[in-house]
């Protein structure tokens, strides 16, 4: 093929396409149709308590989770809050329970799809440019007609072919922008599963230092219970009391016994779900051991601004994606109501030998354009749009819903830490009083001043007392980690998602 030809089907070739690049840039500066969406705002009066709040608890006269916590407003929360319960064993299960949970892989994918979806919505911005060639070999059907020779014809044939569809109301960018909207939701989704995961893990470890200390506090008080029993038996065999004092204590032994079995099974479960968390089997436990003496209670804790909340919490932060996708969708309805643009052009040439294609008198071309407008289609274009509108409506709804419960999150919070600590400040109170009555119902039913059923009732109590303060130091450590997901745990400060998550966006 000579060179002048070729410059001259290039020229011809820039001619077509020209016009229809020219019309698409001027295209994408353009407005959209259908509302701009703009992020709802909190109301001014929107708080966490209707009284000011404390800022400092109280502390209790123990040395696992009896600190005092102080409140600090403004306080920026570290991207790994677990680490301020100063456990390397809690910090080194977080770390491989985001790296091997299943639904954190899960959560990646459902965000790189989004992603690459919402790219390949953005090629509608632009032409579409395909190229064909061909080569075809035909007997006429008049070769024979007057008893001529057969010929054999053989038609090569090239084209480039460029189509595009002008966005001139913005619909088109209006899906962009709902799929844009839905990788946007998929995103604060996957920190959302990332929140309840670390959660999930800190809460299972303090479970299980819970009811560890519960399992040797109990075995604590069946040595004790065992210990009054032979001493019972040691004075029922000098005919000190009645048998039936041996009896009640038998049967209180018994029934603390029967206590530890229900511990240990809640232990074992517990142990699972944790397993579970980390992406192990049940077999796969390497024995890590927590106990409340391994974790450090936080003793400054952040409080957040409320018109900071909507910004920092996963949920709301994906209900808002919803809202936007759901503005986004009436501006795609109400566009699909106005006239559709389409633009078409074709450059080629045909020659009936391969080397003559693109020479001089070959070549062809087409360039078209079509407007359409539905007249009539029974309301079909309007109700879409309306369902649209009620869409964004349910959207909107869902969303104000989900910062009032995001409110409600961190005032229970705030609500617990306070109460907890006055609760473990008079548990501790409880139990040194009990353990101080059972000291002294021991002295005295030994020297006879008292009878078995004080003793028994002493004995009762401090077992009460210690039980319920294990529970309640641990309900000091789940509620602070209920404050940071209310807060929404600095998923900020963080880099977790993965780069594979994002997609691969084109270079256009």
């Amino acid at each position: 093929m000579k060179e002048q030809p070729r410059r001259q089907a290039i020229s011809h070739t820039w001619q077509v396409l020209a016009p229809a690049s020219v019309l698409c840039i001027a295209l994408l500066t353009g407005c959209a149709v259908g509302p701009d969406f703009t992020r709802p705002g909190v109301a001014k009066n929107a708080g966490y308590s209707q009284e000011k709040l404390a800022t400092t608890t109280a502390s209790a006269d123990v040395a696992d989770g009896g600190a005092a916590q102080k409140l600090v407003e403004g306080m920026d929360i570290p991207g790994q809050w677990w680490t301020l319960f100063r456990s390397p064993t809690l910090n080194a299960l977080v770390e491989e329970a985001l790296k091997a949970n299943s639904d954190v892989a899960a959560a990646q994918a459902a965000l790189r799809q989004a992603n690459e979806l919402a790219y390949a919505e953005q090629s509608s911005l632009f032409p579409s440019l395909s190229g064909s060639a061909s080569k075809t070999r035909q007997l006429p059907s008049t070769a024979n007609t007057f008893g001529s020779p057969a010929r054999i014809l053989t038609v090569n044939s090239a084209s480039l072919s460029v189509s595009y569809d002008p966005d001139v109301f913005g619909g088109g960018r209006r899906q962009i922008e709902s799929s844009t909207a839905q990788a946007e939701y998929e995103r604060y989704q996957l920190e959302a599963t990332y929140l309840t995961l670390t959660s999930n893990v800190v809460n299972t470890a303090v479970t299980l230092a819970s009811l560890r200390d519960q399992v040797t506090a109990t075995q604590a008080i069946i040595r004790l219970q065992s210990d009054q029993l032979d001493l019972l038996q040691s004075q029922r065999r000098l005919g000190a009391i009645a048998n039936t004092d041996v009896l009640t204590q038998q049967a209180a032994l018994a029934q603390t016994r029967a206590t530890l079995p229900p511990l240990q099974k809640q232990l074992a479960q517990t142990r699972n779900q944790l397993m579970a968390y980390l992406g192990r089997f049940p077999n796969q436990d390497q024995g890590e051991n927590f106990d409340l003496a391994s974790l450090h209670l936080p003793e400054q804790l952040p409080l957040s601004l409320p018109s900071t909340i909507v910004e920092q919490r996963p949920d709301v932060r994906s209900a808002e994606a919803q809202l936007h996708q759901a503005s986004a969708n009436i501006g795609v309805a109400v566009a699909n109501q106005l006239p559709q643009f389409s633009i078409s052009g074709t450059l080629g040439s045909s020659a009936l030998g391969g080397t003559r294609l693109f020479s001089s008198g070959t070549g062809f071309w087409s360039l078209a354009g079509s407007v359409s407008q539905t007249i009539f289609d029974a309301g079909t274009l309007e109700h879409r749009k309306q369902a649209a509108v009620a869409a964004y409506d349910e959207s909107a709804a869902r969303y104000r819903s989900t910062v009032i419960a995001a409110f409600q999150d961190v005032a229970n919070a705030l609500r617990a830490l306070q109460a907890d600590a006055d609760t473990l400040n008079q548990q501790v109170q409880a139990e040194q009083a009990a353990h101080q009555s059972l000291d002294l119902a021991q002295a005295q039913f030994r020297l006879g001043a008292v009878g078995y059923l004080n003793l028994l009732t002493a004995q009762q109590n401090y077992q009460n007392a210690v039980l319920t303060r294990v529970k309640v130091q641990s309900t000091r450590y789940s509620d602070t980690t209920a404050l940071f997901q209310a807060l929404g745990g600095g998923w900020w400060n963080r880099t977790d998602v993965a780069p594979t998550s994002l997609g691969s966006p084109d270079r256009f």
